[in-house]
């Protein structure tokens, strides 16, 4: 979206990474880069962050959310997708704010999928948005097969709602993150 958009998110990155070095709490980091970005980033931008902690050998799971786009997690049985939620304003909106941490785990084979507004938020040729609702049924549905990667899939399902000569408004960043069978 533009310069001064980059600038900021450079600035965040940045703030983020000094910031993780000293602490490991996702609630945490969250809460001491924003006060900076408070300050310094225009008053009509902000930047949303899903911050996560992953503990390989135990599966733990800590995270803690600035106003971002609630990660999916599917379970290894069942054909549902939770929403990992836990409250926070986006970054820079206001300074003093409290980042809810929560944590879960992640059992062999269980799946997070994170992503950008960009996916939800695409339109058909009719308006209508891809939202939500339709993309949770979707990773609720998905059999976790590595020949059809959630990522494909759901690069598929998009590209067949918005229809041929659909113009792109917004980055779509998908990343999934997988606890493999082995422990």
């Amino acid at each position: 979206k533009g310069v001064p958009a980059a600038l900021v998110m450079a600035s965040a990155r940045s703030m983020l990474r000094a910031v993780a070095q000293a602490s490991e709490s996702p609630g945490d980091v969250l809460g001491r880069a924003n006060d900076p970005l408070a300050t310094d980033i225009p008053t009509n931008m902000f930047v949303t962050c899903f911050y996560a902690v992953l503990d390989p050998k135990s599966g733990s799971l800590s995270y803690a959310n600035a106003g971002h786009d609630l990660p999916y997690r599917r379970r290894r049985s069942g054909n549902d997708a939770e929403e990992l939620r836990a409250r926070g304003m986006p970054l820079g909106s206001m300074p003093g704010m409290f980042y809810e941490e929560k944590e879960t785990i992640l059992d062999a084979g269980e799946s997070v999928l994170f992503y950008s507004d960009g996916l939800v938020e695409a339109h058909d040729p009719e308006g209508e948005m891809f939202g939500s609702p339709r993309l949770r049924s979707l990773v609720a549905e998905h059999d976790g097969e590595e020949e059809r990667s959630l990522v494909n899939l759901l690069m598929k399902e998009l590209y067949s709602f918005t229809g041929e000569g659909w113009e792109q408004e917004d980055d779509i960043t998908l990343v999934t993150l997988e606890r493999s069978e082995e422990l």
